[in-house]
């Protein structure tokens, strides 16, 4: 029977945070002849609600969902490893970048989690390599070199 479950409230929830989101957004002061700075937040806000509201209309027309024994903590921690691998390699990830800097941590970040949630095998580490270093390096050479942003570097070199 579909009705006010978990998830509808989340998404009920969350809409609230996005209103309130966007109307701060009308707080930010605006430059004459420029684009205004409160743009990109807006079109985020929008995307975001338009795919929240498809998240409460899809908790809407399912049931509430059956609760499952996961046998303890045992069984909890063996079903939610990937998102706690994932917490822990972020944690890193943030704990080795003011060393290592963006380039060189995020590279590793991105290999270590493909590597950790898709497998060991020697194909794999091909792909998760080249992958790492092909997004990571092309999302730091546009920001770094197209849009000017400073991005944390590596204590070995000022470059990366």
């Amino acid at each position: 029977m579909p009705g006010l479950n978990r998830d509808t409230i989340i998404a009920i929830i969350l809409l609230t945070v996005c209103g309130i989101f966007f109307y701060n957004t009308f707080g930010i002061k605006a430059f004459p002849e420029q684009m205004s700075p409160s743009l990109w937040p807006r079109l985020i806000l929008c995307v975001l609600t338009v795919l929240v509201l498809i998240y409460l209309f899809q908790s809407l027309m399912e049931s509430e969902p059956e609760i499952i024994s996961r046998g303890g903590f045992i069984g909890w921690l063996k079903y939610y490893r990937n998102p706690i691998f994932c917490f822990i390699c972020f944690f890193v990830f943030l704990l080795i970048m003011p060393y290592l800097g963006m380039l060189i941590s995020g590279i590793l970040f991105v290999f270590s989690l493909m590597t950790i949630l898709g497998g060991f095998s020697s194909r794999n580490l091909a792909v998760n390599a080249l992958s790492a270093v092909v997004t990571v390096g092309g999302m730091w050479l546009i920001f770094t070199q197209l849009l000017g942003v400073i991005l944390p570097t590596s204590i070995f070199s000022y470059a990366f």
